[in-house]
């Protein structure tokens, strides 16, 4: 079987921590033809570490996707440029892999949405926080029925002071907003999929802007000081929403904040026979899941250890980065669908422009 062509579109951040180090452990399934970078010498540096020989340098997204040896393209752009690149894909016949969020906005994904229908090829969006273990054994629990109806849950995406302070992450004309775009976005996903529930009617939200530019809010970010000058994207924000069927759902996504506790790519399910909580992030060593319920007489916690921290980058052939690699690449190879489906995605980018309109107006969005 002859390998499927990647052709790479953005070659920072998430490129080399994810991406490249995924397609490398699967190399027998692809290899990575074609680099794009508006900064030729990051689309240098990334052939020159993981392209196949004689792999092709761009510089404009237009030319790699006229190049017919690619077969599929994964777009690691900052989050506004997600839709031209994708929609242009699609047109030039070219399987997608988008990373997250799908769109900066509602209309962007619905555009996205059209475009892959009428190409007859596949699309995924990069929520690899569902290929984690305690993830998955939390899915399958849910699956079985084994938490009966899940009616609230919680969606966690909370730093006490992790600001990225590389690429555009404080830009919001490139990346549409801060960290409920940016981290909200994994735990909203996580939390929908485990609900099976992607039908909401309201959304109410709170969007803050409180210490972005404050000096003295950068003492002790992980990543250093950011610029307070520069920084333009929430530095907070809290949603509410409501599903047609009644079920609810809390989000709370934020990059810097005065709490001690720091929950990222996490979930909080309340059902009516069983209740479970991840537990991820800088507060965690390992991650966990816990499931509690009743047995014999007395309220039971359960717990399972988990394997290391938060995985958004690379590891070996089962961090979740690599895991999700293969899977998108089998479902190309084999025909059939990705875990992370479009319209799933599309969801949370509805549900998360929502929190953002909420916040400006004051008053709840009616999605229903």
């Amino acid at each position: 079987m002859s390998k499927l062509k990647i052709g790479v579109v953005g070659c920072g951040g998430i490129a080399n921590q994810k991406h490249f180090p995924a397609m490398k452990a699967n190399s027998d399934l692809c290899e990575i033809v074609a680099f794009c970078d508006i900064i030729k010498e990051r689309a240098e540096k990334g052939a020159a570490e993981y392209g196949a020989e004689g792999a092709r340098i761009y510089e404009d997204y237009h030319d790699l996707l006229a190049d017919s040896e690619v077969e599929v393209v994964h777009v690691l752009t900052p989050n506004v440029a997600h839709c031209p690149i994708t929609v242009a894909a699609f047109e030039a016949g070219k399987h997608v892999y988008c990373e997250k969020p799908m769109a900066h906005n509602t209309d962007d994904a619905k555009a996205m949405l059209e475009a892959w229908k009428k190409s007859g090829k596949q699309f995924t969006i990069g929520y690899q926080n569902r290929f984690r273990p305690e993830v998955q054994n939390l899915k399958k629990a849910c699956e079985a029925g084994e938490l009966g109806d899940i009616y609230y849950g919680k969606a966690h995406a909370v730093r006490r002071r992790a600001v990225p302070t590389w690429g555009v992450f404080p830009d919001k004309s490139k990346q549409g907003g801060g960290p409920l775009i940016d981290i909200g976005t994994h735990a909203l996903d996580l939390t929908l999929w485990m609900m099976d529930n992607y039908e909401p009617q309201s959304v109410s939200g709170s969007v803050f802007y409180k210490l972005g530019n404050l000096s003295q809010a950068t003492e002790g970010n992980l990543f250093g000081p950011w610029d307070p000058e520069t920084y333009e994207v929430e530095d907070s924000a809290m949603g509410f929403i409501k599903m047609k069927d009644g079920t609810a759902i809390a989000l709370e996504a934020a990059w810097a904040i005065n709490m001690t506790e720091s929950r990222e790519a996490s979930t909080t399910l309340c059902g009516t026979k069983a209740g479970a909580e991840i537990y991820s992030g800088m507060s965690y060593p390992d991650n966990k899941l816990v499931y509690n319920r009743g047995r014999h007489g007395q309220l039971m916690n359960e717990e399972i250890a988990g394997g290391g921290s938060i995985a958004y980058f690379e590891g070996g052939a089962s961090a979740p980065g690599v895991v999700d690699n293969r899977q998108w690449l089998e479902a190309i190879i084999n025909g059939t669908e990705p875990v992370v489906k479009p319209e799933q995605a599309f969801v949370v980018t509805q549900i998360l422009e929502a929190i953002y309109q909420s916040a400006e107006s004051g008053k709840e969005i009616i999605l229903g």
